[in-house]
């Protein structure tokens, strides 16, 4: 699937998001390194800290069904400005991404950048941070 046809999921998706709180509705399309889509929306909640990013959703997805690897993601929105995953969802993605995963941010129009995570959350805490390795 190329950068487009993902990114078209994402659109499409990003029109079933809760977002009844702050009107900004966001999809997200992600391929795993198995070739599976997944996709997912925000959905918020009344109590703020309850509400749940869009890439976190198709993340989420993918692992309850054993996915681990993420080959790359298309971020949607309804915003004139392009988007970009929050730094949780970040993090969440540098968990499961694969080395040189994509991450494709747009704006409403359909304009796009791909970046890589390293791009996007240089000097990360990685696994191996948490180790004990000597």
């Amino acid at each position: 699937m190329d950068e487009k046809e993902l990114l078209k999921r994402a659109f499409e998706v990003k029109e079933n998001a809760y977002a009844p709180y702050s009107k900004f509705r966001v999809g997200a399309a992600l391929l795993t390194s198995n070739g599976r889509l997944y996709t997912g929306v925000n959905v918020e909640n009344a109590s703020f800290g309850a509400t749940n990013c869009a890439e976190r959703t198709a993340v989420f997805k993918a692992v309850s069904d054993g996915e681990r690897k993420i080959a790359e993601i298309a971020i949607a929105s309804d915003s004139e400005e392009i988007i970009y995953p929050c730094g949780i969802c970040r993090q969440v993605l540098l968990e499961f991404g694969e080395p040189g995963m994509k991450i494709i941010c747009s704006r409403n129009n359909g304009e796009y950048k791909v970046y890589s995570l390293d791009d996007l959350l240089p000097n990360a805490f990685k696994s191996i941070n948490i180790r004990n390795e000597k």
